[in-house]
């Protein structure tokens, strides 16, 4: 069993910048692939980057493409996500999630662990 628990969520203005982390317990953290999801009011899950065990392989949403930066600290049990030139249309609850296999998806169903969210709210 992993718990992931996520930080850094809140609100910004437009063009501005936040960085979440998340925090992995449990069985060893570089063995997992993760990843950063989000869910806007009305819409579905989507993956908005996702990183493999070692970092040598990552994933973008085309939307954040440039803006965001995935990484990782195997050291630290920990996951980030660098959110620069924050849009309004960011705006959602942001998910950390872990896959118990090395290599990163985008695919939602594919995560094994979940933590609760953190909102991030970009005002224009």
């Amino acid at each position: 069993q992993v718990q992931v628990v996520e930080s850094g969520g809140g609100l910004v203005q437009a063009g501005g910048s936040l960085r979440l982390s998340c925090a992995a317990s449990g069985r060893t953290f570089s063995n997992y692939a993760m990843g950063w999801f989000r869910q806007a009011p009305g819409k579905e899950r989507e993956c908005v980057a996702a990183i493999s065990w070692s970092g040598g392989s990552t994933y973008y949403l085309d939307s954040v493409k440039g803006r965001f930066t995935i990484s990782r600290d195997n050291a630290k049990n920990t996951v980030y996500l660098q959110m620069n030139s924050l849009k309004p249309e960011d705006t959602a609850v942001y998910y950390c999630a872990a896959r118990s296999t090395p290599w990163a998806t985008r695919v939602l169903d594919k995560y094994d662990f979940w933590g609760q969210g953190t909102q991030v709210t970009v005002s224009s």
